[in-house]
């Protein structure tokens, strides 16, 4: 057997997604199937069944009410969708009725109590098969028992043969059941059971009622039912009473006959009339469909031009509302007033203006709109509009600033004055540009070329300000800070002006620096933030978090002020890229601001480098430190001003440097120096001045320095010791030792002077070896000269042979320890006294004779070495011998 539409869950959606559609609220689908509608009269007349599905809902009620059961006649629309056409209340279902004439017995009708027309006979629904229809009709009484509590009546079944196929059919339902839809379809199974055995009985009920009325019927007959016979006997004799009855009558009744069939004649031909009649009106019905299905083309036609126009007006209400240029607007933009009090007004003008421009492009408008006469016109007048507020502002706020920076030079109460030093403060002048902060972001919306002018004409009034407060205060700075009037000579070759100044406290120059640098950084990296953010630059922060410099309590006030804000027209936050192409344009433009105030700057640091050039040291420290603080890419001039700073210090300090090694360098025209030079003592002094001042930052500024000047004096002291090479030891050797002694402390915590210490100790232990060995041979030339020669020719003869080359000989040998030994005291003591009296510091010479000693005792023994290798068994003074002379010394 076919699969039951009944059975079919995507009609059952399909059913239950129309009813949703129709705006039916907690209606549930019960049953569904599909049926075909059909009318008598028009079904004889030719027209065809229409497909129809059949759909038994159920409403729940929510406050406690009964609820309610309806039937639903879906229709198929033209894209083959389910959707509402009738609704019939089961309340008034009143009879289910089996067509007669279908011997199919699968045409029905429904009667309801509650038609409009009672002339209309109800429609009749044909199923495709008997167990359809008894699925229909089960689905419907049962419905009608569980809400209704009633059964309607049954017309054309027999309810005893209508209940044995449900008891037979159950079970076949259980069969059917599908794996795809599981629970679902379980419980329609236990759903159809109780339908089946509730309709069962009320069937059941019928039939024992009609039993009943045969009976009564039956009862009426006095004799019984079992007396065969006497029943048959009685049936025949009435049968035969009747037909003769009835022959009779028929016999008496001809002219009523002739009657009837004339009757029947005139009905025939009135049926025939009648039936021509149809046809006509057929025709006609048909004519009138044609002209009625027009006539709803043309409707429906009419209908949606209705609502295209309808569409249209809206559209066009809305395009000519963009179109509308508001009075109030138009007013403030063409000659409103500029002042605080209308700002608000302004900027809503400007807003305004700006969303209006942008609704008139595409995709804001509908690209057809485009080309418009008018809206090419409303273009060009709110262009002019634009162009016009963008002209009248741009020169507003020109005179604005520079109104604002003539009041304040032209009051002498902003800068400092004779014995008070003014920290400069532009808070009030802050306040009052911002004030017309939004209104310039909304001109960088309207026209960005605007803005150029407009930085050129604040940079330029501010600039003037800022030149005017720093040479102010440089001024007033140099004035009021004590320092010595005279400067210090460091390494300059008179001994009477060796420590000028030295000793002077100086630190009260570094600290003016330090306060120029304190009150004017800050100040130029807030100006350059305030600028960037005031005149719309899209750049990251200018300040970073945790900078040392930054001190917003003392840079003029609320710096975070939500109108600076990079924002767009429409309020949304900025996130501009730190390779911004505007970063360039912003630094050129603080180029502009702030040009022009390093020379107050410069003239500080000149002046410091006049009173101490050392304080160049910590001024270097001191810029370098605010230096590593400025990292943020909008505050490059402030950057590129310390480093100039930098390099103006640097310079500075190389040219003292170049000045002191130009002193170091006079020494060696001054002729016959001897002692300690006076620059090697004085450069001690130098390097522990310099050490205090560096205040741990980077040590390459001093490095360089030592490394120079050390450089300079070495090849100095050089110079002046080859001028005099009978001195030329002496002078290495207490220059030498001067300079180990006064930087030994120095030598041990800086690397720099470490180097310069161990090159200083090298050159003084071979100054002080060739000065001794000059001693010795001087005194015991034979003595070591017959060594010499004994030692050279141990390299080309045989140890034997050299006792009898000439010269060389044993006898040779005993003139030579005698013309040396003898009288050995007296040349001992005579090279004591030639070593003490050229040395002019009496520290040197105890560790300078102990070195003669050592050394001489060297060479003797070397000697004594060598007579007993070459010559035997000579006799000669032992080495324990001329020990405890040389100790008598």
């Amino acid at each position: 057997m076919a699969k039951s539409s009944a059975d079919d869950a995507e009609l059952r959606r399909a059913c239950a997604a129309a009813v949703a559609a129709s705006g039916a609220r907690g209606e549930e689908v019960a049953f569904s199937i599909r049926v075909a509608k059909g009318r008598g009269i028009f079904e004889k007349l030719g027209r065809l069944a229409k497909p129809r599905v059949l759909a038994l809902t159920v409403k729940q009620s929510s406050r406690g009410e009964a609820n309610k059961a309806f039937l639903r006649v879906l229709k198929y629309s033209s894209g083959a969708v389910l959707e509402p056409a009738k609704l019939y209340k089961l309340k008034h279902l009143t009879k289910v009725e089996v067509i007669s004439n279908d011997p199919s017995g699968c045409t029905f009708v429904l009667g309801f109590d509650n038609l409009r027309s009672q002339s209309v006979a109800p429609p009749q629904w044909t199923m495709r098969n008997i167990d359809d229809r008894n699925r229909l009709l089960f689905c419907i009484l049962n419905m009608c028992k569980e809400i209704l509590s009633y059964l309607p009546k049954v017309v054309g079944i027999d309810i005893v043969e209508l209940a044995l196929w449900a008891k037979e059919n159950t079970l076949t339902i259980d069969n059917q059941v599908s794996t795809q839809d599981g629970q679902e379809t379980s419980v329609a199974t236990q759903t159809e059971r109780k339908v089946t055995v509730t309709v069962e009985n009320d069937l059941v009920s019928q039939a024992k009622e009609e039993e009943e009325d045969m009976e009564a019927l039956l009862d009426t007959y006095v004799m019984g039912i079992g007396e065969a016979d006497a029943f048959s006997e009685r049936l025949k004799q009435e049968l035969v009473a009747l037909e003769a009855a009835n022959v009779y009558q028929l016999l008496e009744s001809e002219p009523l006959i002739e009657e009837v069939l004339q009757g029947l004649d005139a009905a025939s031909a009135t049926v025939d009339d009648m039936d021509e009649w149809l046809r006509i009106f057929n025709l006609k019905l048909r004519h009138m469909r044609e002209d009625i299905a027009s006539i709803e083309s043309r409707n429906n036609g009419l209908e949606m031009q209705s609502v295209n126009n309808k569409a249209l007006m809206e559209e066009l209400d809305k395009l000519l509302e963009r179109l509308r240029i508001p009075q109030e607007f138009a007013a403030s933009l063409t000659g409103g007033s500029f002042e605080e009090s209308r700002m608000l007004k302004n900027v809503e003008a400007c807003e305004w203006l700006t969303g209006a421009i942008r609704s008139l492009e595409v995709p804001n408008l509908d690209p057809c709109y485009v080309n418009m006469r008018a809206v090419r016109e409303k273009k060009a007048e709110l262009e002019k509009l634009k162009t016009t507020f963008v002209r009248r502002a741009s020169e507003f706020l020109r005179n604005y600033f520079s109104s604002l920076v003539d009041f304040m030079i032209s009051d002498k109460s902003y800068f400092s004055q004779r014995g008070q030093l003014k920290r400069p403060d532009h808070a009030d002048l802050r306040y009052k540009c911002r004030t017309y902060a939004r209104l310039l972001q909304h001109l960088k919306s309207l026209d960005k070329s605007c803005l150029g002018p407009l930085r050129k004409a604040y940079c330029h009034s501010l600039n003037l300000l800022l030149r005017r407060e720093a040479r102010e205060f440089a001024n007033e700075l140099r004035a009021s800070t004590k320092a010595p009037k005279n400067p210090a000579v460091w390494l300059e070759g008179s001994n009477g002006s060796g420590h000028n100044g030295s000793s002077a406290d100086t630190s009260t120059v570094s600290d003016a620096y330090s306060k120029m640098l304190t009150i004017f950084i800050p100040l130029l990296v807030d100006e350059s933030s305030f600028f960037a953010h005031f005149m719309c630059f899209e750049v990251p922060a200018l300040v970073p978090a945790g900078s040392p410099n930054v001190n917003k309590s003392k840079s003029g006030g609320n710096d975070a002020d939500d109108d600076l804000g990079l924002m767009d027209p429409d309020g949304n936050d900025l996130k501009p890229d730190s390779t911004s192409a505007e970063l360039g344009t912003l630094n050129e433009a603080l180029q502009e601001l702030l040009d022009g105030i390093q020379e107050d700057f410069y003239a500080v640091v000149d002046w410091a480098y006049k009173i101490d050039p050392l304080r160049c040291i910590s001024m270097h420290g001191i810029t370098e430190r605010y230096l590593s603080g400025q990292k943020a890419d909008a505050a490059g001039f402030v950057r590129k001003l310390l480093d100039d700073l930098e390099s103006r210090i640097s310079v500075q300090f190389s040219r003292f440097i170049d000045e002191a090694c130009h002193q170091i360098e006079r020494n060696e025209r001054n002729v016959r120096q001897t002692g300690i030079l006076a620059y090697i003592p004085r450069f001690a002094v130098l390097a522990s001045r310099m050490e205090q001042y560096i205040q741990g930052q980077s040590r390459d500024l001093i490095d360089k320095a030592y490394t120079k000047l050390v450089s300079t004096m070495f090849a100095t002291l050089e110079k002046i010791a080859q001028s005099d090479p009978k001195t030329a030891d002496i002078v290495l050797i207490e220059n030498y030792a001067a300079f180990q002694n006064s930087l030994y402390d120095l030598a041990n915590v800086v690397p720099t002077l470490a180097k310069f210490y161990h090159q200083a100790s090298e050159s003084y232990e071979l100054a002080c070896t060739r000065h001794i060995s000059s001693l010795i041979y001087l005194q015991f030339e034979r003595l070591f000269q017959f060594n010499r020669k004994v030692e050279e020719l141990t390299y080309t003869i045989a140890a034997e042979e050299i006792p009898f080359q000439l010269g060389l000989s044993k006898t040779d040998l005993r003139r030579v320890l005698k013309s040396s030994l003898s009288g050995i005291d007296k040349s001992i003591g005579a090279m004591y006294r030639r070593l003490q009296k050229t040395l002019t510091s009496d520290e040197l010479f105890p560790s300078l004779w102990d070195k003669c000693k050592k050394e001489f005792l060297d060479k003797y023994e070397s000697f004594v070495q060598m007579v007993s290798r070459i010559y035997g068994n000579e006799p000669i003074m032992s080495v324990a011998e001329m020990k405890e002379i040389l100790a008598s010394f």
